[in-house]
């Protein structure tokens, strides 16, 4: 329940602007201000016991307590490793990022991007911080994770051994910025351990909460440069590598200094003249400050001799810094894929650039209500969350010369310790379905099983074990129904969809309007089945009146006889519900006219029990409930079914008689008691604690 709590207070944090990169959420409750200003007033240096100096914060198997390479391990503030820290020295530049043991090559090539662009840096690393003024030993850096920015606060203390940091530097060994935070990105994943063998996507978005889209280039489209070229003009970010398994031997790639397994930032793509011909060109990083290419068009090379000077001197750097020029037909030949990183609209400063138009949305599968697997398993697939997307207008200069509606889509699931646990992610993925004709314009009502199984989704991802799943799409003006999916059913989880396109195009979840029908129920006493009306009688005493647990003797005598429906009779829990629902006068017993009413409330819900209950087992399965439910008068969500299911459904995700009318009982008294907290019709109302827990606890 109490996690549930936290999801909805989320929401409220969201919806109130927090999670923006100008109100960041403060991770492990940190008020970096705070605690700078109580270290500054004590005269002492932060220590973070949230990610201490020890050896669990540096890892748990080959940087593990008992690793060798931990061995001699010693963790030392800035100040104490040179005479004249400096945080960041004359600008961060690109240079100011060298690798060490660490396997986070893929992160560096990342944070070598920040570089590039001040407003970039600006939102990850916030300025004025020093080791002068008000120094305290605490810093902040802000990280996008799984749709909200995060503020992460860290002590100053690195892990050092023979006097050197350990893992990413500077190349002069007295700027900073660079290795707190990595610290900051180790806290977020637990360890430094974990920041190993990572994607250079992971590290584009988690700096700009962007969307990263990701090319094969032995598959590459045919526009894929101009493709590139365009991204570097929007600002997005750029990465690329050579996968593990790539073809090219390890002799060959060393004869020319490319590296297999190991992140590249990609900082240009431009178009030369050489000896009367265009040449593709694209240049590249490699985050270890050294080791470039030697190919053609490399530093020095003699192809830039067969260039004009104006473009030499406006290309042309020669410098052993790790970045290097290569021709785009080496680039696609050598590397195995490039990443694109493309922007949300308010990272964006400048009016010269094109922005893209966002949306995002939080969402879960659960078990036995909204983790339907893929297409594969059509009984279950059409219950998954689905969000509905408009295309209205057609792109301006398409790459392709073809009219459409560009579109991406990035469906992420979150999950921070993957890594620690060993654990590989869920396969992940989605469709995309036209709405037809008699569904448009609606944003209230799911499509069913009749639709879905009835037409061919007119565009997939392929499933993936990745944190995200990002593809890009062209598709005609028209209204599209997404449904994100784990591959197979049953697979609990929590994801952020994103939708980022050219054009203006509104999208939003596709669900019901929560609303019940409360209509009264004509009830008459020669409808009442007549041993009911007898046990009531007998039971019931001189008052008239029962209780509920005198309720639960008259209900289980009355179903032990019915041979319609299997059922193991009703619990007291339920006939508490039924007497706070139906007592008029709050007295917590019932009277005749109010056992009235109970009796066709039974018969109205036994009806659309058996009517769910095909294989007459006795039980109806959970992903019936929507169904069910919406027949006896309530419009829910997959929110409010996810909690029904949670609350009512047994081991195996079916739910039986007496839960079904529990449920029922429950949910008609919740909407009649915020009907009559809801004065003025607004959808809200206010309780103090006291009134929330007497109404919550009843």
């Amino acid at each position: 329940m109490t996690s549930r709590a936290d999801r909805v207070a989320r929401q409220q944090d969201l919806d109130q602007g927090i999670g923006t990169n100008q109100n960041a959420t403060k991770y492990s409750q940190q008020d970096f201000d705070a605690l700078q200003q109580q270290c500054v007033k004590s005269k002492r240096l932060f220590e973070d016991d949230c990610f201490p100096a020890e050896a669990k914060s540096l890892g748990y198997n080959e940087l593990g307590p008992y690793s060798s390479k931990t061995r001699g391990v010693v963790w030392k503030r800035p100040t104490e490793l040179c005479s004249n820290p400096k945080f960041i020295s004359d600008g961060a530049t690109r240079t100011d990022i060298r690798q060490g043991v660490l396997g986070d090559c893929w992160l560096l090539a990342a944070i070598a991007s920040l570089t590039l662009d001040q407003q970039f840096l600006d939102r990850v690393v916030p300025p004025g911080q020093n080791f002068s003024q008000n120094y305290a030993g605490i810093f902040h850096f802000q990280i996008w994770q799984y749709g909200e920015w995060v503020d992460v606060v860290v002590d100053d203390r690195l892990p050092t051994k023979d006097g050197k940091l350990l893992f990413v530097h500077s190349a002069e060994g007295s700027e900073f910025w660079s290795a707190l935070l990595e610290k900051a990105y180790a806290k977020l994943y637990g360890s430094y351990e974990a920041l190993a063998g990572g994607s250079t996507t992971e590290g584009f978005e988690d700096f700009t909460g962007g969307i990263a889209e990701t090319y094969s280039l032995s598959q590459a489209p045919p526009n894929l440069f101009q493709l590139m070229q365009r991204a570097l003009k929007l600002g997005s970010l750029m990465g690329c590598s050579i996968d593990d398994t790539s073809t090219y031997d390890m002799e060959t790639l060393r004869a020319v200094k490319l590296v297999k397994a190991h992140g590249y930032s990609v900082t240009g793509a431009e178009e030369v003249h050489c000896q009367g011909k265009g040449v593709q060109l694209v240049r590249i990083r490699n985050p270890w400050g050294e080791v470039e290419w030697t190919g053609p068009w490399s530093d020095g090379s003699i192809e830039w001799n067969n260039i004009s000077k104006d473009e030499k001197e406006r290309l042309n750097n020669v410098s052993e810094d790790g970045e290097f020029w290569m021709s785009y037909s080496d680039f696609i030949k050598n590397f195995s894929r490039v990443e694109i990183c493309n922007l949300t609209p308010d990272t964006l400063t400048s009016e010269d650039v094109h922005r893209w138009n966002y949306y995002q949305f939080e969402g879960m599968w659960r078990t036995g209500s909204t983790a339907g697997g893929c297409r594969n398993h059509a009984a279950t697939f059409p219950f998954n969350p689905q969000f509905v997307l408009r295309l209205e207008d057609l792109d301006d200069h398409p790459l392709d010369g073809k009219p459409g509606c560009t579109f991406l889509v990035g469906l992420m699931q979150k999950s921070r310790q993957q890594r620690r646990l060993n654990r590989e992610f869920e396969p992940i993925g989605y469709a995309i379905y036209q709405v037809p004709d008699g569904y448009k314009g609606s944003s209230s009502v799911r499509l069913g099983p009749d639709v879905l199984l009835g037409q061919d989704p007119v565009a997939m991802s392929s499933f993936m074990k990745e944190r995200e799943v990002c593809e890009r799409f062209k598709l005609p003006p028209g209204e599209y129904v997404i449904i994100p999916s784990t591959f197979l059913p049953h697979k609990n989880g929590s994801f952020t969809l994103r939708m980022f396109s050219e054009k203006h195009a509104p999208a939003s979840p596709l669900e019901a309007e929560i609303g019940a029908k409360m209509v009264v129920e004509e009830t008459f006493e020669k409808n009442v089945d007549p041993y009911f009306k007898q046990l009531f009688k007998q039971i019931a005493g001189s008052d008239n009146e029962v209780s509920a647990h005198q309720l639960l003797e008259i209900l289980n005598k009355v179903v032990s006889k019915w041979t319609d429906v299997k059922t193991h009779g009703f619990g007291l829990e339920t006939c508490r519900l039924i007497v706070s629902l139906l007592d008029r006068d709050d007295n917590n017993t019932l009277g005749p006219l109010e056992v009235q009413v109970l009796w066709t409330k039974l018969q109205k819900y036994l009806e659309i029990f058996k009517n769910r209950d095909t294989d007459h087992s006795g039980t109806m399965s959970s992903h019936e409930m929507r169904d069910a439910v919406t027949e006896a008068g309530f419009q829910i969500n997959s929110a409010v079914v996810e909690a029904i299911v949670s609350r009512y459904a047994d081991a195996q995700y079916a739910i039986d008689f007496d839960s079904f009318v529990g449920c029922l009982i429950k949910l008609e008294m919740l909407f009649k008691m915020f009907k009559s907290l809801d004065k003025n019709n607004s959808g809200k109302i206010e309780l103090d604690l006291q009134q929330w827990l007497c109404l919550a606890i009843y």
